[in-house]
């Protein structure tokens, strides 16, 4: 009886509940009697139970779930090198110059085996993998159809070929054969993106037929980040852009939105507004991506902050004239245009963010780079700043990106530099939290902005947080994402020197060594902080067994058989007193001779330790008095009395110092 009851109470707590208080009611009237109308009423349960039983849909898995449910499981390891080096342990980058090379030869090695895969295509017929990545299939590269058609020129202007392409629109003009409006605009398109110039191929070398004035070069070498891109950043006068533009017979908007991004792409900002301003006479509409690069141009076109605003201010108007809805990067332009208009900018950057969000239109973080770069200008007071990056952050705090803008991958860098310049490690840990969340590290850039942002935090790090924190990040930071210059471990070395930490400049030495830093200023810096003072019997030792090891760096022969370092009298001094705090006397006295054959002079506080490590030893305070007469440093009396007072002399030796502390005397 026990076992009904309590199924029946189960259904009852698992019911709904107007049955549920049918059950109450009718096991409060009647006693626990196992009967047909129990039986009924449970059934009856049952079925009610049954209609709100949803049985799940079946879940569709991916083919990467497998591999991104084990990825989720893992963690990186900041001990190891990145992912992308450890192909070959052996060849992983130790040093920010190995670095730099092992990315270049990546990346050459993948163009070269693009370039192979590409041009010979019959080798590479087969398709084994599982999921299908297209991009590792080689594309069509070389040209199939050699007829004068519109098919053939379709096909020149897919794979980039500039001049083939328009060679092939001039035989067709020639044969009389019609191109559509459709086939012409691309080819536009084409031209003007490369200023009518053939795309350059990995390792292929710069041609060197364009005429650029001084002025011209004045004006682009901002806009440019390599000097191989000044001159293909130039739009030649009537080239084949304007030239098959004044062809088409009947122009429209698209084929002005060619011309103009094109010009203003390549610098030729006043012919680009010129353009629009006939497109205006013809009685046309411009389209977004014309107003978009006109208002990256304008301060290009006006030379005074109001002017600049201005025009902006117009062909804002002449949008809203025309009826051209904006998008983002209409905004982020008028923002990069307002960082070139002075003190107007602060104020008109934030109606321009109000605007935009009257409009439902998100920002990016090309928006806020812009934004932070209007507030924050490098070497502006302090007090003149605002808490501008506090709001950013306030923003952007917990958000995933992608990119939406091409300056978007700017933005990490700037912000951190930003707070290395207000010196704001609260707001330097939540770009670094952000930047690491997710898949927010792809908007780093590339790796000179990875590495600019890291040193950057880095520095900030050193000049602001306590030693333990300092190298807590040193060794999550260093070498899984980060290669510090030689700016970065000097910074190292000032976060140790102002938290009284020098006991661990041997170890410091061993990563400055690692990285490729031995050969640099950072030895000089190293050895005069372990020389400054005295320390315990241990810490002595250590810094006496790392100039030892320093030594061996200036011995050892560099190119053309050169030493890698030349001996400095700083150097030489400094080694040498580390030698004698610990002791090691024969090492010093080799030091010694080190200095006479460098013809270098020792100091005489130097030699005065020298005189005291030489106690027991009258013949080499001899000798040392000697070698201090032979620099003819003003100390010889000064050490040949001590050495008469202090040690135990023969006659003889008594004769030389006197001799020597005599002739110093006439001398003076």
């Amino acid at each position: 009886m026990a076992a009904p009851v309590r199924r029946v109470g189960r259904y009852v707590r698992q019911s709904s509940g107007f049955l549920r208080d049918r059950v109450e009611q009718w096991w409060r009237d009647r006693s626990f009697v196992w009967s047909p109308a129990l039986q009924q009423l449970t059934a009856q349960i049952k079925e009610e139970s049954a209609e709100h039983i949803v049985v799940p849909r079946k879940k569709t898995w991916s083919n990467e779930a497998v591999l991104g449910a084990l990825a989720s499981t893992v963690n990186r390891d900041s001990t190891a090198y990145r992912y992308q080096f450890q192909d070959d342990p052996y060849l992983a980058p130790r040093t920010s110059a190995e670095f730099k090379l092992y990315s270049a030869s990546q990346e050459s090695g993948r163009a070269a085996a693009k370039f192979f895969v590409d041009n010979n295509p019959k080798f590479f017929t087969k398709d084994f993998a599982e999921p299908h990545i297209p991009c590792l299939m080689p594309d069509s590269v070389s040209l199939r159809l050699e007829e004068v058609s519109e098919e053939a020129l379709k096909e020149r202007v897919s794979l980039r070929r500039v001049s083939a392409a328009v060679e092939m629109y001039d035989q067709l003009l020639q044969a009389g054969t019609p191109v559509s409006k459709e086939t012409t605009y691309d080819l536009l398109d084409l031209i003007c993106f490369y200023s009518d110039r053939e795309p350059l191929q990995e390792g292929e070398p710069e041609a060197e037929d364009a005429e650029v004035s001084a002025e011209d070069l004045r004006k682009m070498r901002g806009r440019v980040r390599r000097a191989s891109d000044l001159l293909r950043a130039f739009w030649r006068e009537n080239n084949n852009a304007e030239r098959i533009f004044n062809l088409v017979p009947e122009k429209d908007t698209r084929c002005y939105s060619a011309l103009i991004r094109g010009m203003v792409k390549h610098g030729a900002y006043v012919k680009a507004y010129n353009m629009y301003l006939d497109l205006l006479n013809n009685r046309m509409t411009a389209d977004v991506h014309i107003f978009n690069a006109l208002i990256t141009a304008t301060p290009d076109l006006r030379e005074k902050y109001n002017e600049r605003w201005e025009l902006i201010t117009e062909l804002l108007n002449h949008m809203c004239q025309q009826k051209v809805q904006p998008n983002l990067l209409t905004f982020n332009s008028v923002l990069k245009a307002l960082r070139r208009c002075g003190s107007l900018a602060k104020s008109y950057s934030l109606q321009t963010l109000t605007e935009m969000k009257a409009l439902g239109i998100a920002p990016s973080l090309a928006t806020f780079d812009h934004i932070l770069g209007i507030f924050y200008k490098s070497g502006s007071p302090a007090n003149s700043r605002t808490d501008i990056l506090q709001d950013v952050m306030s923003e952007l705090e917990r958000t995933s990106f992608t990119c939406r803008d091409p300056d978007d991958v700017l933005f990490f860098s700037s912000a951190m530099r930003t707070c290395l310049d207000t010196k704001d490690m609260e707001q330097g840990y939540k770009i670094h939290s952000l930047a690491s969340a997710g898949e927010n590290w792809r908007l780093l850039g590339d790796s000179y902005q990875q590495s600019a942002f890291y040193g950057r935090f880095f520095n900030l790090l050193c000049m602001m947080e306590p030693i333990d924190v300092v190298l807590e990040w040193y060794r999550r930071l260093i070498p899984s994402l980060y290669y510090p210059n030689t700016q970065g471990m000097r910074d190292l070395l000032q976060a140790l020197d102002a938290d009284s930490r020098l006991d661990l400049l041997p170890t410091v030495w061993k990563d400055i060594r690692s990285l490729g830093h031995d050969k640099s200023d950072l030895v000089e810096e190293l050895l005069a902080l372990m020389a400054r003072e005295k320390h315990g019997p241990e810490v002595q030792e250590s810094f006496a067994t790392c100039a030892l090891d320093i030594k061996s760096v200036f011995e050892v022969e560099g190119g053309r058989g050169r030493p890698s370092l030349e001996w400095s009298t700083s150097a030489l001094s400094h080694i040498t007193s580390l030698l004698l705090r610990a002791n090691k006397t024969q090492q010093s006295w080799e030091m010694l001779e080190l200095f006479k054959a460098k013809n270098r002079v020792p100091s005489d506080a130097l030699l005065e330790d020298f005189l005291s490590a030489c106690s027991g030893s009258p013949a080499r305070a001899v000798e040392l008095v000697q070698l201090s007469a032979a620099f003819c440093l003003p100390s010889t009396p000064k050490l040949a009395q001590r050495a008469l007072g202090e040690f135990d002399l023969s006659e003889q030796q008594r004769a030389t110092l006197s001799e020597l502390e005599t002739s110093w005397e006439n001398n003076e």
